[in-house]
């Protein structure tokens, strides 16, 4: 159906575009005050058949109702670091972030799910989201899993897998027969589901590749490019130990010994590419290495630092356009719904207390 156009943002009285938003280098608060105009575009109708509020029920229907914190994604750390550009990318897409340069990064590593107090498990969709600010007063924000394919390739589906993969309360586990009915009326989603068994997740978060998923535009004056982007870890991690909070707990660790970084590979796509993101790009696509992203500091999720940020994939900087994907603006929508509650709800302390984890 016809969505109305996006109206334009306001921060305190000034009309600015969802794609030029200002920015105060290195400055936390810079990365935050977009999130207060951000909220005001999100179409409420989502896909055919339902508003960015049903999927955002759905979760608490699930996952029980966390005040202050994400409806996805909600048990999590924040970091800041920096991102060093080699130039390379330039030649995909005007962005400043890939002239050659370093721009300051924050972000938030997360496991999926509505719970902020959920044991960690391995198996649990690891995300990583970033902001990147630099020069010229843009930012490129992106919310990536370590997937290599996303199970799902429509609002529709992701709707109905939340109930099918919902945890039978007398054994743990989701109901093989809603299961199976899901993957027979999705079978792009059964597809995706072999995909994603042959490639079991690593031990940790710092040796996770994680990745847009979602097709975008890359654009210069020469002409539009289609791109996939990965960030490939340059290191192994730390050992999990045991407990409630063993995956964070080693990143916690192997972040307080030292710096953690990722290469950033742009996955040159074409035209004959598909934008359906559980469709994995052909493995001898060009790729172009553009950069270096270094984490430095890692913190308790608190007001001021990534807690608060709104990691909308459409936060995007000249240069970058979406593509035709559905899921993008599904995810906008709902990224928006949970940022709007989450901010007028009081908040409780995250899981993860950092200062209380030995080095």
């Amino acid at each position: 159906m016809d969505q109305p156009p996006r109206p334009a943002l306001t921060w305190r009285g000034t009309a600015v575009s969802r794609r030029s938003l200002l920015l105060g280098l290195g400055a936390v608060t810079a990365f935050l005050a977009i999130d207060l105009g951000a909220v005001a575009y999100a179409n409420n109708v989502i896909g055919d058949r339902f508003t960015r509020q049903a999927i955002i029920d759905r979760f608490q229907r699930i996952f029980g109702l966390h005040p202050g914190f994400r409806r996805n994604h909600a048990k999590g750390v924040a970091v800041s670091g920096r991102f060093d550009s080699t130039g390379a990318g330039r030649e995909l897409s005007s962005a400043k972030v890939f002239a050659a340069g370093t721009s300051p990064v924050i972000g938030r590593f997360s496991l999926g799910g509505g719970n902020p107090t959920a044991p960690d498990n391995p198996a649990t969709v690891r995300g990583l989201g970033l902001a990147i600010g630099f020069p010229g007063g843009q930012q490129w924000r992106t919310a990536m899993v370590n997937l290599p394919v996303f199970p799902v390739n429509s609002p529709e589906a992701f709707y109905d897998q939340l109930l099918a993969s919902a945890p039978d309360p007398a054994t743990g586990k989701p109901d093989p027969d809603a299961m199976a009915a899901f993957l027979a009326k999705y079978p792009a989603t059964a597809a995706a589901t072999k995909i994603l068994k042959e490639h079991p997740p690593t031990s940790g978060f710092t040796d996770s590749t994680f990745s847009s998923l979602n097709t975008f535009l890359f654009v210069t004056d020469s002409g539009t490019t289609p791109v996939r982007w990965v960030f490939v870890p340059r290191q192994q991690a730390l050992p999990a130990g045991k407990g409630d909070n063993a995956l964070f707990d080693a990143l916690v660790r192997q972040l307080k010994s030292g710096p953690v970084s990722w290469d950033l590979h742009l996955v040159v796509g074409t035209a004959e590419d598909p934008i359906d993101s559980t469709l994995p790009w052909p493995a001898d696509r060009r790729v172009v290495t553009a950069g270096t992203l270094t984490l430095t500091t890692i913190e308790t999720e608190a007001q001021g630092n990534a807690r608060d940020v709104n990691f909308d994939p459409l936060v995007l900087p000249d240069g970058i356009e979406p593509s035709d994907d559905p899921l993008l603006a599904a995810r906008s929508a709902v990224y928006a719904a949970s940022y709007r509650l989450r901010a007028g709800e009081p908040k409780s302390p995250s899981a993860i207390t950092v200062d209380e984890v030995a080095p």
